[in-house]
């Protein structure tokens, strides 16, 4: 079966949704920038919502738009809004942190695990930023931290999704299943089967995947 996770904007769309047809929401602010973390209320009122339709949250913890490298400031913010997402009933914490060299941050990524309190973490797809030579080695260090997915679309760049089909399925390949690969990035309800089949993952993220 295929899951459907869909990407939301505060609480815009969230009351239309059903669980037949969204398995998961990804709640971010400002979407324009590639997503932030939405205010303790927005998520307090999006999970009540979700989960009485059976709907579960991932939340974005991204201080700001631009790079992904943060600053020791940044990642004590993100550590609260990592507990308050938590305290207002989150299901999961999405974020993605690399250093200078698009690498994995793996200092600052240890120093915000104790922050998860054992909740599910997702690595966004500030993965397609690191080097395609090196995304199995960041991918063997997610899985050792104890990520549970990672969001990928397959390249740095905009080119279409389906031009990164080979590279998708050398990574899910590789993950052995120990940790799940989604893909997003131009995934609509449209191609979202054929995207399945094609890659062999089963789980699709978007804002136009309904």
């Amino acid at each position: 079966m295929l899951i459907k996770e869909f990407c939301a904007e505060n609480l815009t769309h969230l009351g239309q949704l059903k669980a037949k047809e969204v398995h998961r929401v990804e709640l971010c602010d400002n979407l324009a920038v590639g997503g932030t973390t939405p205010s303790y209320g927005v998520i307090k009122e999006a999970c009540t919502l979700l989960h009485e339709k059976s709907i579960s949250v991932a939340t974005m913890i991204r201080p700001r738009g631009g790079d992904f490298t943060y600053n020791d400031l940044e990642l004590r913010a993100m550590e609260e809004d990592m507990l308050k997402a938590i305290e207002a009933g989150s299901d999961a914490l999405v974020l993605g942190i690399l250093t200078k060299d698009a690498l994995l941050d793996t200092e600052a990524i240890e120093q915000l695990l104790p922050a998860s309190q054992g909740l599910p973490l997702v690595f966004h797809m500030a993965f397609d930023q690191i080097d395609k030579d090196k995304q199995i080695e960041a991918m063997e260090q997610l899985i050792s931290y104890g990520f549970e997915r990672i969001l990928i679309h397959g390249s740095k760049d905009n080119q279409s999704i389906y031009n990164n089909i080979n590279h998708i399925k050398k990574l899910i390949e590789a993950s052995k299943n120990r940790i799940e690969i989604m893909i997003g990035g131009g995934v609509t309800a449209e191609n979202a089967e054929e995207l399945s089949q094609l890659t062999g993952i089963k789980i699709v993220h978007g804002t136009k995947i309904i």
